[in-house]
């Protein structure tokens, strides 16, 4: 195999964007605890200018990358919900049931666990929402890697939930962690979402008028209260999915060309920028603070319990059944994988609580998710252990 084929294989790989977000993970980390720690921490502070004439716009480049290239992250997110809802998994009310039941109880668990760990603490509090979510790529990661011969009943489920999952954080976001909205701007973003709609009616399949509008409703969500990355969503919404005249999905074509910049650029960025830990700082406090022990309590306990509990009982009063090949033991293995929270988990973290308590989100954050991808890792291998000893 030539160098050229062996690109070819990487890139195509489900597992290659979980793999190179973990070397990013193990990059940054690496690098906040060493004699370049704080040159990169002036970096991520420099700041990018974006002018006209006389209007100037500036920011520091990790607020380019959380507020303007993560919002292309989400719009990727929302094209995959679309798709799945118009012609794939969740369109099919009857297949939706279990996997969204299943994915409230792994959103609604952690938030308990969370909650019972800082309920003396309202500040604390505000980062209920971090340990409720599934890192999609991750947890696909270490699911392919662990589990070679698993079913794909169980893939598919793993995906669903996920799906679900990526849902639920939007309506999160968009719900308790807009900051005082102007009613003007909401307006505009408003008409803008109606521009949107009439060009998804006239079936336009040319990005560009809806790119256009994104910026307008990304600019108008930015000062109006709303997290940008809201306008991703809405953008993926309009963009139409089937269109006369056309065989192909306008949808399909833009989310293939999209999704190696998503999995392969902006996600590497995002968790080379925000999972630098550093170690010095970290103390036995640090691991007995009840922010880090509600995140990963939370990760690891209330998503395995939330799911696995969920899923048990629809099948136990027989309003689900999975198939025959399908065993308990793979759904608490996908539960329990289920608790690599990593990307949203972290973003989540930045919109909830301050600067000077980000140490404490990320290692919890990635101790819950660590400790989920090991202990469904060993799941799935004491299940190949069982299936190669009865053969």
């Amino acid at each position: 195999m030539n160098i050229r084929q062996w690109f070819s294989k990487f890139f195509n790989s489900e597992v290659s964007s979980g793999i190179l977000m973990i070397l990013a993970m193990f990059t940054s980390i690496c690098l906040a605890n060493s004699p370049l720690r704080e040159p990169v921490l002036h970096f991520w502070e420099t700041q990018l200018f974006l002018g006209l004439a006389d209007m100037k716009f500036s920011r520091s480049l990790e607020w380019w990358i959380n507020d303007v290239l993560m919002v292309f992250f989400f719009l990727q997110i929302g094209l995959e919900l679309k798709r799945e809802m118009k012609e794939g998994f969740l369109s099919d009310v009857k297949q939706i049931l279990v996997p969204a039941l299943a994915a409230l109880g792994g959103i609604i668990c952690p938030a308990i666990i969370y909650a019972i760990f800082n309920n003396n603490s309202p500040q604390n509090m505000n980062g209920w929402a971090i340990p409720t979510a599934t890192d999609i790529a991750f947890a696909v990661c270490v699911l392919m890697l662990v589990g070679k011969s698993v079913p794909q009943a169980v893939k598919i489920f793993l995906l669903a939930i996920a799906i679900f999952d990526d849902l639920g954080a939007i309506l999160i976001i968009a719900i308790f962690y807009n900051q005082g909205v102007s009613i003007n701007l909401i307006g505009y973003a408003s008409l803008t979402c109606m521009a949107l709609y009439f060009l998804n009616r006239m079936e336009v399949t040319n990005f560009i008028p809806y790119f256009i509008l994104g910026v307008v409703l990304w600019y108008c969500f930015l000062n109006g209260g709303i997290h940008t990355t809201i306008s991703g969503v809405l953008v993926a919404m309009a963009y139409p999915m089937r269109v006369h005249l056309i065989r192909s999905s306008p949808l399909e074509t833009l989310s293939h060309k999209l999704k190696p910049w998503v999995d392969f650029v902006i996600l590497p960025v995002f968790a080379f920028a925000s999972s630098g830990l550093y170690l010095g700082g970290i103390t036995a406090e640090t691991f007995t603070h009840t922010l880090t022990l509600g995140i990963i309590f939370g990760l690891f306990f209330g998503k395995q319990i939330g799911i696995f509990v969920s899923t048990w009982l629809l099948i136990k009063i027989k309003i689900a059944s999975f198939p025959k090949k399908v065993k308990l033991l793979d759904l608490y293995g996908v539960s329990a994988i289920a608790g690599i929270g990593f990307t949203m988990a972290l973003f989540v973290g930045k919109l909830s609580l301050p600067e000077d308590m980000q140490g404490e989100v990320r290692l919890g954050i990635l101790c819950g998710s660590l400790l989920s991808a090991l202990w469904g890792a060993t799941i799935f291998h004491w299940q190949e252990h069982i299936k190669k000893s009865r053969h």
